[in-house]
């Protein structure tokens, strides 16, 4: 991500790239260290996005932004609003309503987080994007502040009765994206 974003030129066209991690807790640029409750085994890694720490593992389906912000004429609290907006969508086509949190970006289904996101924003370009909880482990997360609130919970897609399966959801993820983008 930042190589593609430190190589590109007025041209360089837009991608988003849908992945699926292994175990890893990623720590922000802001993160701080007391967020992370336990040591499970799950390595940590200090990332150049903003926010705090966060899990991210098989079973979610994460997808990286990579934009030109300058070219499509937004900036950055637009682009939060259209991947949390994708997110609040794709939950309403299987009936589940999401809602944002003032002050805790992200999407949630009854106060329980089901998408994280974290962005940095270089020469008007973004990286780095949005995870949306599927069908991972929920237990990493109870090592950890997740997002830096303390006793925040989580929740995936097939706790609600979605049962997409990573691919699945992801494409969906994107196809959204794509729309609101």
């Amino acid at each position: 991500m930042q190589a593609f974003t430190a190589g590109r030129g007025p041209d360089t066209p837009d991608e988003l790239w849908l992945v699926e991690h292994p175990p890893v807790f990623t720590l922000g640029q802001a993160g701080r260290r007391e967020h992370l409750l336990a040591n499970i085994g799950v390595p940590v890694v200090a990332v150049d996005r903003g926010g705090q720490v966060t899990y991210h593992g098989p079973g979610q389906a994460v997808v990286y932004v990579l934009l030109d912000l300058r070219r499509r004429g937004y900036g950055v609290k637009a682009l939060v609003h259209r991947l949390e907006q994708a997110v609040i969508d794709l939950l309403a086509a299987h009936g589940v309503a999401a809602e944002r949190l003032a002050g805790a970006p992200g999407v949630y289904v009854r106060e329980a987080k089901i998408a994280a996101l974290g962005l940095r924003i270089r020469n008007g370009c973004s990286y780095h994007g949005l995870a949306l909880n599927v069908d991972l482990d929920l237990a990493p997360f109870a090592a950890i502040n997740p997002c830096g609130y303390a006793g925040m919970t989580v929740t995936r897609l097939k706790d609600l009765g979605i049962g997409l399966g990573v691919a699945g959801a992801g494409e969906a993820l994107v196809g959204r994206l794509q729309g609101l983008l």
